[in-house]
């Protein structure tokens, strides 16, 4: 199984960050080696998501791993595999800060439902329902959100550089106007 190379904002080929993904079609080995290469992928870049589009592929894929319990991630550790994700319902809000493989070096405060219900389908085409709670419903709209042609960048209420600091302890300092900045590039862009 390769890794595969991560598309990050600024790179040649980023376009497809933007653009809404194709339903799959075809389930079979070549949709199961893509799977478990973006696992592995995902993996090594110690990341908890990662979206089709974030390899440079439009389909509408994301793969997932979460701790049931943060306490004894090995012994708990759920894997997701979703194809043809669809968000059915949502309630309540929260806000928190998400960073982004493809967003490297930044951090987001984003307000997300706190409570989904979503629709997919395994790697063999069978139709599930998976719900999900608190950071793994905020993973969930992470993922489908690229899946959708939408960035942690498009959906900010404040932006933060990370950084750590001599201690060695993450600190996120704030970039002042960094939304509005980048609303109206995107706008221009558009």
């Amino acid at each position: 199984m390769p890794k595969l190379n991560i598309i990050r904002i600024g790179d040649q080929n980023d376009a497809i960050l933007r653009q809404p993904t194709q339903r799959v079609k075809a389930f079979g080995p070549q949709l199961h080696k893509l799977l478990d290469d973006m696992i592995l992928t995902m993996r090594s870049a110690d990341g908890v998501g990662l979206a089709a589009p974030q390899v440079g592929i439009s389909q509408r894929i994301t793969v997932v791993e979460y701790p049931g319990d943060e306490d004894d991630p090995e012994n708990t550790m759920q894997r997701y595999e979703l194809i043809n994700p669809k968000i059915l319902k949502s309630k309540g809000v929260d806000s928190a800060n998400e960073g982004c493989l493809s967003i490297p070096g930044l951090s987001a405060e984003v307000a997300r439902a706190t409570q989904i219900t979503v629709r997919a389908q395994d790697r063999n085409g069978n139709e599930f329902r998976v719900k999900a709670y608190d950071w793994l419903a905020r993973i969930f709209q992470h993922e489908i959100d690229h899946l959708d042609g939408t960035t942690m960048l498009d959906q900010a209420d404040q932006v933060f550089k990370v950084r750590e600091n001599e201690e060695g302890e993450v600190e996120l300092i704030p970039i002042e106007g960094f939304v509005q900045k980048y609303a109206t590039a995107k706008a221009a862009a558009a």
